[in-house]
């Protein structure tokens, strides 16, 4: 300290430049902080040409403490302001990526999936790297929001009169431009940016408490969670039955002007050779409980009946005995049950729930080719695995599958192409295609090129999907298709519904008469007013068409 009160003295212009220098600063990072908004579109500048409550009342708290209290007070404060400038800026990217803002309770686990994305798509060194910086940059904007807010509150009292004053001006400025509404570049002058931000995320707690409580009584009420075995899907008896997800696989695809032509006649021309080897098909929407990413959650919601739009809800309904679409069929004895989950690629205690005799995973259905990004292997190789191991086995009984098709996930960079499927082998033929993609970083801030990718894989695994039940499909073969969720909104924009298409196809006339009153559309594209269900619907009306008489369990 006698250092440094040594070179101010024999340097009082550099340190006067300093100390006013550090102040702005101090000043600029918490005005930023009190007024930053929670969205990436919104960052613009009218959003900081307001007046901030929060500051106001802080600088009354600060004249009116002695030294240490204030001390205390200011760092807490600018503690806390970085807290809620972390919380703004994981909104921003909750919002960009899923379509909706950050829980505190729920979403730290989330975290963990974004670094594994991350390491996936652009390798373990820059997972590494983002990690570490994340956890840098978090420490760092709550130590200098404390250090900034403990200057300014010493800047405040070095005149305390002026300061008193000052601030008496600028509550009465705030009060009248409250009342009047009073506006500058389209916002209220009058702000509590911040007060506004505890406020949500304190509702969102609880929110979330009360939805823990009340869910938990919504799952155990099943429409046919009593029903015998012989009463559940009779008139798909004898049927091989096909669940397919087809990931980020969402209306946009279809509609967006960006990425519907190539999209659009890839359904055309799968209906058209599906029709030639004698499926039949009819499509719908429904609405995703999710978007931008969490597919589980719109597995779990489409196949559960049940309105599964977060990892708590998720969490119970998969440790309950609630009556899943797929677990129906090994319910009833009629059929075997197995799940193909390239994505999977660690414990997967979701199998019973699902009702799988069977699952396999990324490591056990032979694949030695490279990964594509996050997705472990090309959707044609999955599908053909699939037949390999289970599908072209002769059994005693029927086989329901459930598959999950990745090759769409993104960031769509690099995207598999079609081989002759004699010559997947073990998947190394998609060695030099792999390598001759694009890479994640080459689109990632491209939202052009980020449609036309995106588009690309969703041509592809609905290709893949079609070739593969026009090559090893029966009179028996019924496949039930459909998105999890949409794009993010890089891709779909920044008003995109929740919608996703949703196809059954098959041979048997029987079995799509079964659902004429649906109203659906001929063929793979669901026209534009075809009817939008809720995805929770989707079970019970299956369930319905094809005979099941409901017994229901109550809590």
């Amino acid at each position: 300290m006698a250092h440094w009160r040594s070179w101010r003295t024999r340097h009082s212009t550099a340190a006067r430049t300093l100390y006013w220098t550090t102040s702005v600063l101090a000043a600029v990072l918490v005005y930023g902080a009190l007024l930053m908004p929670n969205r990436i579109a919104a960052l613009e500048p009218n959003r900081f040409t307001r007046l901030p409550a929060e500051a106001i009342l802080g600088a009354a708290l600060v004249l009116a403490l002695p030294r240490r209290p204030r001390m205390v007070l200011a760092a807490l404060c600018g503690a806390l302001l970085g807290g809620l400038t972390i919380v703004n800026f994981l909104d921003m990217g909750f919002q960009e990526y899923l379509g909706r803002g950050f829980n505190l309770i729920l979403d730290w686990v989330l975290l963990d999936d974004a670094q594994a994305y991350i390491q996936d798509s652009m390798g373990r060194t820059t997972a590494i790297a983002a990690a570490v910086g994340a956890v840098v940059l978090v420490v760092l904007l709550l130590v200098l929001m404390a250090l900034a807010t403990v200057r300014l509150s010493n800047l405040l009292v070095r005149d305390t009169r002026t300061a008193t004053r000052a601030t008496l001006v600028a509550g009465t400025v705030w009060i009248t431009c409250a009342t009047l509404g009073l506006q500058f570049n389209g916002v209220p002058i009058a702000s509590d940016r911040s007060a506004g931000t505890l406020k949500v995320q304190a509702g969102r707690v609880v929110d979330t408490v009360r939805d823990e409580a009340a869910f938990q009584k919504e799952a155990k009420a099943d429409q046919f969670g009593n029903t015998p075995a012989d009463q559940l899907v009779p008139d798909l008896r004898g049927k091989d039955m096909i669940f397919t997800f087809i990931e980020s696989y969402g209306r946009s695809a279809i509609e967006d002007p960006g990425i519907a032509p190539g999209v659009d006649r890839t359904l055309e021309a799968g209906t058209a050779a599906l029709d030639k080897a004698g499926f039949h098909a009819k499509s719908g929407w429904l609405t995703s409980a999710t978007y931008g990413g969490s597919s589980w959650l719109g597995h779990s919601t489409s196949l559960s009946g049940l309105w599964i739009d977060n990892q708590q809800r998720y969490r119970t309904v998969m440790s309950s005995d609630h009556l899943s679409l797929t677990k129906a069929f090994k319910k009833t004895g009629a059929w075997d049950t197995v799940g193909v989950m390239p994505g999977v690629q660690k414990g997967w205690p979701e199998q019973s729930f699902y009702g799988l005799d069977k699952v396999y995973n990324a490591f056990q259905m032979g694949y030695k080719g490279p990964k594509f990004s996050w997705s472990t292997m090309p959707d044609q190789y999955a599908l053909e695995a699939f037949q390999k191991l289970e599908h072209s086995k002769k059994r005693d009984k029927p086989l329901m599958s459930e598959i999950i098709l990745t090759s769409s996930h993104q960031p769509w960079s690099p995207i598999p192409k079609m081989v002759g499927w004699d010559e997947l082998g073990d998947g190394s033929v998609f060695g030099p295609i792999q390598r001759a993609g694009t890479k994640p970083s080459d689109i990632l801030t491209d939202s052009t090129r980020s449609k036309q990718e995106y588009g690309k894989s969703i041509q592809y695994s609905v290709t893949s999907l079609t070739q593969w039940l026009e090559r090893y499909g029966t009179d028996d073969t019924v496949l039930v298709f459909l998105g999890d969720h949409q794009p993010i909104a890089r891709v779909s924009g920044n008003h995109a519904s929740r919608d996703v298409p949703v196809s059954i196809v098959a041979r048997d006339p029987k079995v799509l008469d079964k659902v004429a009153g649906w109203n659906w559309t001929e063929g793979l594209k669901p026209a534009k007013n075809a009817p939008v269900w809720k995805m929770s619907a989707f079970r019970d009306r299956f369930l319905t068409a094809y005979g099941s008489t409901p017994h229901p369990s109550k809590d």
